[in-house]
């Protein structure tokens, strides 16, 4: 007893020495900062305090430089060899414009056809779980109306493996023309 009591008074000792010698957070946070502020840096450091607020952060590096639309101009002698080429070579730019437009709009198309037929399978599918949660869940229900429920159970099966077979060819259409919109570009 005698023992376990010294005990104590040494390890409460020890404790509010170590308490009275230790810095608080508040003044290691103060002294690493002026440490920092005296220091010499050879970049500029952004950090909560001196983050700009009002001019934008700019990225490293060039900006992309969008080249200037080539005007056609029309010269007396626009028969010549160098005229065709210069409005031939500015056609196809045009056109892949175009034709990435197109591909686009095509993909979007079926992606939300793809998103609509999903959607509805889904909807089928748990209206389905819950016609046999309820049917299964009434005894009285299966003894009575088991004829009616095996021609609608069938139904919804067709019901939604046809929707499901719809969906993986909307879904096979999909991939194959984002790969053709792939190749074309």
């Amino acid at each position: 007893m005698k023992c376990t009591l010294w005990i104590a008074l040494g390890v409460a000792l020890l404790t509010g020495a170590n308490g009275a010698l230790a810095q608080s957070l508040g003044d290691v946070a103060r002294s690493n900062r002026q440490a920092k502020s005296q220091q010499p840096s050879s970049s500029r450091q952004f950090d909560n305090e001196n983050l700009p607020t009002t001019n934008p952060i700019s990225v490293v590096g060039k900006p992309a430089e969008v080249p200037a639309p080539q005007k056609e101009q029309t010269s007396p002698d626009s028969s010549s060899e160098e005229g065709k080429t210069a409005s031939a070579a500015a056609k196809p730019g045009a056109e892949a414009k175009t034709a990435s437009v197109d591909w686009k709009k095509k993909l979007d198309e079926q992606k939300k056809k793809v998103d609509g037929m999903a959607k509805e399978l889904d909807i089928n599918q748990r209206e389905y779980r819950l016609r046999a949660a309820a049917f299964y869940s009434d005894a009285g229900n299966r003894l009575r109306n088991s004829a009616q429920w095996d021609k609608e159970d069938t139904q919804y099966k067709q019901t939604i493996t046809a929707q499901q077979k719809a969906l993986d060819t909307a879904k096979q259409e999909l991939s194959e023309m984002e790969e053709q919109a792939r190749k074309a570009q």
